[in-house]
């Protein structure tokens, strides 16, 4: 019984051992070299793992960012600049500054504007109600209303204005990840360029129908005129599909474009009130009394 046991062992003990030796070499042959700064890189990240650099995650988006020379096409919108700059350090090369980004929704089309003419009976998802009917207006490119961005937004930036029913985004807490973007079924989100004290302008609008059609449908929507086109002297703005387009790249936020747009679709925030010109008494002595009377 004893030599039994002894030559189990024994036996046992030798197939182990060859086993941990071909599992070392197969594991040698195998290996996969990592880069130690990738666990740097991914450090110095926020580890929001939101996608808004459009890897899954930070420890993919650091791992990119090893592998790349450079870092002109790689940017963490939720770290930004000083973030990259920390990751330029890291690698030993050169960080691209880019201009900050805030989510802007374009539609205003509450109920003031765009009156209702059903109502939907489904499950209340944004995704849902775009892809078995046009809306509960008569424009079937304006918001739903029912939130699909919010629940897309990891950083409670964007909530449902419950006055006017579509979304509104808090500048401050907006990191530009681009989920919200990505959410809406509708196209009806994007990311602009941040301006100083918030200040933007942007067409609040994406319905694409001709301008009577358009207009019928919600009394600020965008009739493509062309007006807003003509009056910027930056090239900024263009016509595309009966709809105007305000590139915040070229903008120089001048507001010509604002006073001349017919249907108020294009919208000013952040700006002080503009000025009433007062009539001064050079010009009103210059006036005739003809003139004056066919005034009045």
């Amino acid at each position: 019984m004893s030599t039994t046991i002894i030559y189990t062992v024994v036996t046992l003990s030798t197939i182990g051992t060859l086993a941990a030796v071909i599992l070392y070499f197969v594991a040698q042959k195998f290996k996969v070299y990592e880069d130690p700064r990738i666990d740097d890189v991914e450090t110095s990240l926020p580890g929001a793992n939101c996608g808004g650099c459009g890897y899954a995650g930070c420890r993919a988006f650091a791992e990119a960012c090893v592998k790349q020379n450079e870092l002109s096409n790689l940017f963490c919108p939720v770290g930004g600049n000083d973030c990259m700059g920390d990751v330029a350090k890291i690698l030993g090369i050169e960080a691209v500054k880019q201009d900050p980004r805030v989510a802007v929704v374009r539609c205003q089309g509450s109920c003031e504007y765009r009156p209702r003419t059903n109502k939907f009976d489904g499950v209340t998802t944004c995704a849902i109600a775009s892809s078995v009917y046009g809306g509960e207006t008569g424009c079937q490119f304006g918001c739903h209303g029912y939130g699909d961005c919010v629940a897309a937004c990891d950083f409670d930036a964007i909530h449902i204005n419950p006055e006017t029913g579509i979304p509104e985004v808090v500048d401050e807490k907006c990191v530009a990840c681009g989920a919200c973007v990505k959410a809406c079924p509708k196209n009806l989100i994007e990311l602009r360029k941040k301006f100083p004290k918030k200040r933007k302008i942007y067409v609040s609008c994406r319905n694409e129908e001709k301008g009577g059609i358009a207009r019928k449908a919600c009394s600020v929507a965008c009739i493509g005129c062309g007006k807003c086109e003509k009056e910027c002297k930056f090239d900024a703005i263009t016509i595309a599909n009966n709809l105007a387009f305000i590139d915040s790249d070229k903008c120089r936020l001048c507001r010509k474009c604002v006073s001349v747009c017919p249907t108020n679709a294009i919208i000013e925030v952040g700006f002080p009130p503009r000025k009433i010109k007062q009539e001064t008494s050079e010009e009103s002595k210059a006036k005739t009394p003809a003139t004056a009377g066919n005034e009045k």
